[in-house]
């Protein structure tokens, strides 16, 4: 089983979940994040003082089974690309050793897919 985590833009964020949705995944969390990447943002002012301001971005992360990773991150890739200039995200995957459910403390097969 692996984690899935992909950093995308916004505006990105329905594409990604049609194509995960038909590919079997259901379970993503999403969360609102802040990327500071130094000169990849806007430029901006403040009191005589120039620096990047931090963009908007959104984080995904989904549990899958370590055969259909591939394939998930396939997914994500081709609905990311867009023609802006800047960096289009990032796609983080982990090994995980397990998973345990809060409710009765029983251990889980988390794939679904």
């Amino acid at each position: 089983m692996v984690k899935v985590e992909a950093i995308i833009h916004p505006f990105k964020l329905d594409e990604i979940k049609a194509a995960l949705t038909e590919l079997g995944i259901e379970g993503v969390t999403i969360l609102n994040v802040l990327d500071h990447s130094g000169s990849a943002g806007p430029k901006t002012h403040y009191r005589g003082s120039e620096y990047y301001a931090d963009v908007p971005k959104v984080k995904l992360e989904m549990v899958v089974s370590s055969r259909h990773a591939e394939d998930v991150i396939e997914v994500i890739s081709q609905s990311t690309q867009s023609s802006l200039p800047d960096n289009g995200g990032v796609i983080l995957v982990y090994e995980l050793a397990e998973a345990i459910r809060i409710r009765n403390g029983r251990r889980m097969e988390l794939a679904r897919y």
